[in-house]
């Protein structure tokens, strides 16, 4: 699907006013580098539909927009969140990068539960861990009052998940990407449950506390 294109008299509207981040490709049509860049902008569009907004300018179309983010080097992308350029990267990029950029302004998912909300959760008595790694790893260190259901045993288990006691379930492996993709899978099934955000690498990076042992 092509991207959208913003020239100066609708930028205000379309890109400072946005509700959502918008991710700007300054460009030229006879930049190569701008043209290869292309596809993966288009990618990340489709992907991450609903939660960032992707647009093109051109530079020499709209020499204002380029005066104002001192465009010196094309192509050149700029991120927008609440009407202000909160980053930037400058030449061709891979997509990695430019997902690693926009990650942090990104609208949560419902289910997304960031490690200090867990440990707030867990210590209210308003939630249940739950260590989808195998029994290995989590018998060495794991969330503090954790239970172990290993992914794949999940599918079997999945009743236990469900909120009998009024606590919600959050779910984690070692990144956040298995959780994430486990609780989407759950809720496809009609159980919901939380995943905790960036799993146990980024509950440890916080420097919260750990358990050992079943």
């Amino acid at each position: 699907m092509p991207l959208a294109s913003v020239n100066e008299q609708e930028f205000e509207q379309q890109v400072l006013r946005s509700e959502l981040p918008v991710l700007v490709d300054l460009y030229a049509d006879w930049c190569q580098p701008c043209k290869q860049l292309e596809p993966i902008l288009e990618q990340i569009a489709s992907e991450l539909g609903g939660k960032l907004k992707v647009v093109r300018v051109d530079v020499e179309r709209s020499p204002m927009i380029a005066r104002a983010f001192r465009v010196q080097s094309i192509p050149m992308l700029v991120l927008i969140h609440g009407g202000r350029p909160v980053d930037q990267i400058v030449g061709l990029v891979d997509k990695n990068a430019i997902l690693n950029m926009v990650q942090p302004v990104l609208p949560a998912s419902a289910q997304e539960v960031p490690p200090p909300d867990l440990a707030a959760l867990l210590q209210q008595g308003r939630a249940v861990a739950v260590d989808v790694r195998d029994a290995g790893a989590y018998g060495r260190y794991h969330v503090p009052g954790a239970i172990n259901i290993p992914a794949e045993q999940l599918p079997q288990r999945a009743a236990e998940l469900r909120p009998s006691d009024g606590k919600v379930r959050v779910i984690y492996g070692r990144g956040g990407d298995e959780g994430k993709e486990l609780a989407a899978k759950l809720l496809e099934s009609g159980v919901q449950v939380g995943y905790l955000a960036g799993g146990f690498l980024h509950w440890e990076a916080a420097g919260l506390g750990v358990e050992r042992g079943p």
